[in-house]
């Protein structure tokens, strides 16, 4: 099973009623470049989290220490109108969704679908 595949069926819990998964990603809360600073920094510090776009809402939840694929409790939630931002290099720093996250390049093309339908999604002003 992929990894995405293995995302979506453990965040299924956490759907309201009648909610549909658009889009899910692994993130982390330490920024991976530490590592050339010490390992132990990321092993202490680290953090999985679980981003999960729906056709209503995104929210982040936690993982895990050690694994990407466990969806626990809900940590942050934001309206489906917000746009994760443009992604770029190794990893995305993406701030727009509570505390700092780090996405890596495997989840861009994720990203980008996701801010293609906040687009959509968001409120015209008249």
């Amino acid at each position: 099973m992929a990894i995405r595949d293995k995302l979506r069926a453990n965040a299924q819990k956490h759907l309201k009623e009648g909610e549909t998964i658009q889009h899910v990603m692994a993130a982390q809360t330490t920024s991976a470049w530490m590592a050339l600073l010490s390992y132990w920094i990321i092993i202490i510090k680290n953090s999985y989290r679980v981003i999960v776009v729906t056709d209503r809402r995104i929210f982040v939840a936690m993982s895990g220490r050690f694994t990407t694929t466990p969806v626990n409790d809900i940590v942050h939630e934001a309206p489906r109108s917000t746009k994760i931002g443009s992604p770029s290099g190794l990893w995305h720093k993406c701030e727009t969704l509570g505390p700092t996250l780090y996405i890596h390049k495997r989840y861009f093309k994720d990203i980008q679908a996701a801010d293609a339908g906040a687009a959509a999604t968001a409120p015209t002003t008249a």
